[in-house]
């Protein structure tokens, strides 16, 4: 029987206090004219909202009109093809979505009940569940407080002779710093498969994240920087992991006999309809990538003397692709904590996203990490949210939310 909220919440003790609120309703706006008296209506502006502004109903019409809609026509091929290429590496495997890229990644390596594999604490629910679907045991560590990012030192003190892989996490957008960990991998033997769901065209020290590790696992949701609306890939370039991928997503299909299994696969194919609105998406991820940046140094250059506001940090070894535009506030400077800044936000028609809570604070995963404390993460999830970030967001529209930070400020 599932646990009431409330009870679990007592359960947690101090931690419940960095669980963030409830989401606020975010409500149109009206704003005063004082030179008229009266009020004009300002439009809700979204978290995130995707940009379809090139090929993409060209091809999905083509598609259509060529009766290959399911999982096979030619622009699956063509946006393995095309978004490897952009990652500078050899193969892409498409898939369902990216929670199933990543354990369709896991899959090739045979992690067996008992394997553990070393994720960040702070990520989306999905990696740990990857891990878990493989019978597999995630093993936490904090991030750094610098980057917000896996923090390499941990990891090392972490690995054991059970450690079969490690799965880092490019934190909305900015990449973790991978070389500690890719010596780590080679010391020890452990595959480093990059969970990139959130950094398409990132790099890092000039290198593209999707080709860092052994493998990476792309997301292509509605609110990622590429969409397919759901959707996801596996980059590599190790032929046998992508070749055992391949025939995992499709059932593990023999090529000697149809109806002729030799594994136990999955049902993990992209169709066709959404290979094309990808292929669409890859050709234009160059300016996609500067468009984001671009909104990301106007916020900044905007909340720069805004007391209590820490904004998204770039490593000089970093290209940070500004998937969200994630902010941390600190209550005795700002003067309101996050949650209560959120709300005022929602009241001007601006909607907000709080960051992930952590894997060690989620009732799922309570009991399995219970007791264990990542001091980094934790406050992150206490203070930190995104605005909103979309790749088609207007400066008047980054002016609107920041006006609107400054007018609920109470200590400026």
């Amino acid at each position: 029987m599932l646990q009431p909220a409330q009870l679990f919440l007592d359960e947690m003790g101090e931690l419940a206090a960095i669980i963030p609120a409830k989401d606020p309703v975010v409500r149109a706006y009206y704003a005063p004219i004082p030179s008229f008296g009266e009020k004009s209506h300002q439009p809700i502006i979204p978290v995130c909202e995707p940009l379809l502004s090139g090929n993409e109903l060209a091809y999905v019409q083509e598609a259509v009109k060529s009766n290959w809609i399911s999982s096979a026509g030619s622009f699956i091929q063509s946006f393995e093809e095309q978004f490897a290429a952009a990652c500078a590496v050899r193969y892409g495997v498409a898939c369902a979505n990216g929670t199933v890229a990543l354990h369709l990644a896991l899959a090739t390596l045979g992690l067996q009940p008992g394997d553990e594999v070393i994720i960040p604490t702070f990520t989306m629910i999905a990696t740990a569940n990857a891990v878990t679907y493989c019978g597999a045991t995630p093993v936490l560590v904090d991030n750094e407080p610098a980057y917000w990012q896996m923090d390499p030192e941990q990891v090392a003190a972490k690995i054991t002779p059970r450690t079969k892989a490690i799965v880092p996490v490019h934190i909305y957008g900015h990449p973790v710093d991978m070389d500690p960990l890719l010596a780590l991998g080679q010391k020890h033997g452990i595959y480093i498969i990059e969970d990139a769901a959130e950094a398409h065209g990132a790099e890092y020290k000039g290198r593209r994240t999707g080709g860092l590790g052994d493998a990476a696992c792309f997301s292509f949701y509605g609110n990622k920087i590429l969409t397919t609306g759901e959707g996801g890939m596996i980059t590599t370039d190790n032929e046998e992991i992508a070749r055992l991928a391949w025939n995992l997503r499709d059932h593990a299909f023999s090529n000697e006999r149809h109806f002729w299994h030799r594994f136990i696969g999955f049902n993990y194919r992209m169709t066709n309809l959404q290979a094309a609105v990808g292929l669409g998406q890859v050709e234009q991820l160059e300016s996609f990538v500067k468009m984001r940046r671009a909104n990301a140094a106007y916020y900044s250059q905007l909340l720069r003397d805004v007391p209590g506001l820490t904004t998204p940090p770039e490593a000089a070894w970093a290209k940070n692709v500004f998937w969200m535009y994630g902010i941390t506030v600190d209550e005795q400077a700002y003067g309101i904590n996050r949650d209560a800044l959120r709300v005022a936000l929602a009241e001007r028609g601006i909607e907000t996203r709080t960051f992930f809570i952590p894997m060690h604070c989620q009732p799922v995963y309570w009991q399995q990490f219970k007791g264990q404390r990542f001091p980094v993460a934790e406050r992150l999830c206490r203070d930190g949210f995104y605005l909103p970030s979309a790749t088609s967001l207007t400066k008047k529209q980054i002016e609107r939310v920041v006006d609107a930070i400054r007018e609920i400020c109470p200590n400026l």
